[in-house]
């Protein structure tokens, strides 16, 4: 792209032959870096290239039991950091507005005191219009749970403005993000450093990075290298010929946070055989839609069916068959584990408590899964700490695999991951599909080149289905506004580079 800021200042912060051992494996081997006022640096590679490591170093945080050497300064103060998982930097027991307040109040301490409570109020509100969030009492009221993964992770880059950064570190902002909402997350860290704030862009989204960077920095095993990963798709599609018999049916779905409206008389329908694409923009309702189907989330009203038979609405209700019949691949991969356990343990352990397969042929057939994943027993042998986002979410995968379940419902499984290993995290779904192993496949994605790959989409926007149909169909000729706007901000990406 052609820069649009200026360039020629002296750095806010700057790596230098940065090297950090684990366990005598070195994450990072003489990483160079250097973050300058009003210029965006991309630092993109495969997961577990160490991205997210050299992010945190510009923080001081270091995985534990970590040897660190070289050396990181950052003379002109303040860095903040928006997390891949917003979620786990929000404080759940708290409410946005009490979050972000909090912030404002310490940022007009030296205000008179009479002023302080209204220009404190009068901040949040002009971080909230700068994350495009809308500043009413209703969001302002509610608990980080209660939000979409896109507006957490606003909610998060809010509180960043609040403190007044110097620099960003940005962790794979437009993760989980529809088209709309990434574009305007492209724009606001584009006006962020149009504000002469560095930023650093963590991310594996090639289109994004084109849109964004003044400079590219590729990491591969821990070490900086002049070329990034091809992005070279593969296009088969994911479902088979599609069989008769409808496997799952969703009628008159109605469900709600707290007393806010989430869903609206949702029904679908799920063939045998078929992958249904669920799009549309951030808090329209898919991972709720996605969570009732497994049982996670309460609903008020309406039934789910699983080949005609009614499932109970929670999780608790429903029989081990129930359980294995559909399983929920988590958008959040990280709180999806627990930490004080090896993952591979974790993963085996779903096909001895669900199918009851003996202990060691479990971890048989998780090796190999996990191993067809690109996850190989030394690291799938660690706890979920010692893994990145992306090997967490290949891992959620293999564990909901190995319960052999009838539907797969997958959240954003694919959002962290650079597109070789998307590549193969689709190739893997559409194998299980076509062969039968699982019966109908639901990805809940912002992607919509990977919602092309589905044999149907249904756009879902304000708590309601606005349109459904073939594939092809939906993305070519879209019937509804919502749909057009997603495609044409897909789109938009091509052209901003």
């Amino acid at each position: 792209m052609t820069p649009l800021r200026t360039a020629a200042r002296e750095p806010v912060a700057v790596i230098e032959g940065l090297r950090v051992e684990v366990a005598g494996r070195a994450v990072l081997d003489g990483v160079d870096l250097s973050l300058r006022p009003g210029r965006i640096t991309a630092l993109t590679g495969g997961s577990g290239s160490g991205k997210t490591t050299t992010g945190l170093a510009l923080l001081g945080e270091y995985p534990p039991g970590a040897r660190v050497t070289g050396s990181v300064r950052a003379p002109e103060g303040l860095i903040g950091y928006v997390p891949q998982h917003p979620a786990a930097a929000l404080n759940p027991a708290r409410r946005i507005g009490a979050l972000l307040l909090d912030i404002a109040r310490d940022r007009v301490r030296h205000l008179p005191r009479p002023g302080r409570r209204a220009a404190a109020r009068e901040r949040v509100l002009d971080a909230l219009a700068r994350v495009r969030l809308p500043a009413d009492g209703r969001l302002l009221r509610r608990y980080p749970h209660q939000l979409s993964g896109g507006q957490q992770q606003r909610v998060v880059l809010a509180q960043v403005l609040l403190l007044g950064a110097r620099a960003v570190v940005a962790d794979e902002p437009t993760t989980g993000q529809d088209p709309l909402t990434k574009r305007g997350v492209v724009d606001l860290l584009a006006a962020v450093a149009r504000q002469g704030i560095a930023v650093l862009l963590l991310s594996h989204d090639a289109d994004v990075v084109r849109a964004l960077a003044d400079e590219v920095v590729v990491l591969r095993e821990g070490r900086v290298r002049d070329t990034g990963p091809a992005d070279a798709r593969d296009r088969a599609p994911l479902g088979g010929a599609g069989r008769d018999g409808v496997v799952l049916d969703v009628r008159s779905l109605v469900a709600r946070h707290g007393r806010a409206p989430v869903l609206d008389r949702v029904s679908l329908a799920v063939h045998t055989g078929e992958c249904l694409a669920v799009v549309g923009r951030s808090g329209s309702g898919k991972t709720t839609l996605a969570r009732c189907l497994a049982g996670l989330h309460p609903r008020q009203d309406g039934d789910v069916l699983l080949d005609g038979e009614p499932l109970p609405a929670g999780l608790r209700d429903r029989s081990r068959s129930q359980l294995a019949a559909v399983q929920y691949v988590f958008q959040d991969a990280k709180a999806a584990f627990d930490a004080y356990r090896p993952v591979l343990d974790q993963v085996a352990r779903t096909a001895v408590r669900l199918r009851g397969a003996d202990p060691a042929g479990a971890r048989r057939e998780a090796l190999a899964l996990l191993g067809a994943l690109g996850l190989p027993e030394t690291e799938a042998a660690r706890p979920p700490a010692r893994l990145s986002g992306g090997e967490l979410q290949r891992a959620a995968l293999a564990r909901a695999v190995l319960a052999r379940p009838r539907v797969l419902v997958c959240d954003e499984i694919t959002s962290g991951l650079d597109p070789l290993s998307r590549d193969a995290v689709l190739g893997l779904l559409g194998g299980l599909l076509r062969s039968g192993h699982t019966d109908a496949l639901v990805l809940i994605t912002h992607d919509l080149a990977t919602a092309a790959r589905a044999d149907r989409i249904a756009v879902m926007d304000d708590g309601r289905i606005v349109e459904a149909g073939a594939a092809g169909r939906v993305l070519g000729t879209p019937e509804h506004p919502c749909t057009g706007e997603l495609v044409a901000a897909e789109r938009s990406f091509g052209a901003a580079g």
